[in-house]
């Protein structure tokens, strides 16, 4: 007889795999498209619901002992109703600006555990993929994005819900991506659907010039 899964098992986390950016040529004045800091980190996924949460690397890995102060806030949102609920994002290191310090994320999670004097790490969370159970990742990019704020209101600690800004993307780029010297803006086209697993023309990486040393891609990420 084939034994039931276990009652904390995630219910979605392990069919799901992240869509990817595109990159490529991009008319930052088009009309059509939603923009989102992108901040440079380790992509995760993550499970949560009922007292519960696990986590996912992009390639796969169980990340849910790595960062307690990422799970331990979402084990805690829906602590006695709700979920499974599944959303996308990237564990980061910010400094007092905001930004995205990938060296110090790298060394943290290196060590795969909390340490003592370990950097603390933020998720910061930009979809939701499964709603109380529901898959809506056929939901059109604004529904999506509304269902989660809504989910995080009030927002827990250690988490950060990544705006969405629908003001011109040069605008942004120029305001805000070239003075903070952030790595660069995602543009997400309006209406689009969240496409697990592909790299879809309906997100593009918009990186500023400089913003990723040549050595960061020979560093592995888990």
């Amino acid at each position: 007889m084939a034994r039931r899964p276990s009652a904390a098992a995630p219910l979605f986390l392990g069919s799901m795999a992240p869509m990817l950016l595109d990159e490529r040529p991009f008319d930052l004045t088009e009309a059509g498209w939603a923009y989102e800091i992108k901040f440079d980190g380790y992509r995760l996924m993550s499970e949560f619901g009922a007292g519960r949460c696990a986590l996912k690397s992009r390639n796969g890995s169980n990340a849910s002992l790595w960062f307690p102060e990422i799970t331990r806030p979402l084990s805690n949102l829906k602590l006695f109703k709700g979920g499974p609920y599944l959303v996308d994002g990237e564990a980061c290191v910010l400094d007092d600006t905001g930004r995205s310090d990938f060296d110090r994320l790298q060394e943290r999670a290196r060590r795969r555990s909390w340490y003592e004097g370990a950097p603390t790490v933020a998720f910061c969370v930009f979809d939701l993929l499964v709603d109380e159970g529901v898959d809506i990742t056929e939901f059109p990019y604004e529904e999506r994005k509304a269902r989660l704020k809504e989910l995080f209101t009030p927002c827990p600690q250690n988490i950060l819900v990544i705006s969405n800004f629908d003001a011109e993307g040069q605008t942004l780029f120029d305001s805000a991506v070239v003075p903070l010297k952030l790595e660069g803006l995602v543009a997400k086209r309006l209406g689009s659907t969240y496409q697990p697993g592909v790299r879809s023309t309906d997100w593009v990486k918009v990186k500023r010039k400089g913003a990723i040393p040549p050595e960061r891609f020979k560093r592995s990420k888990p």
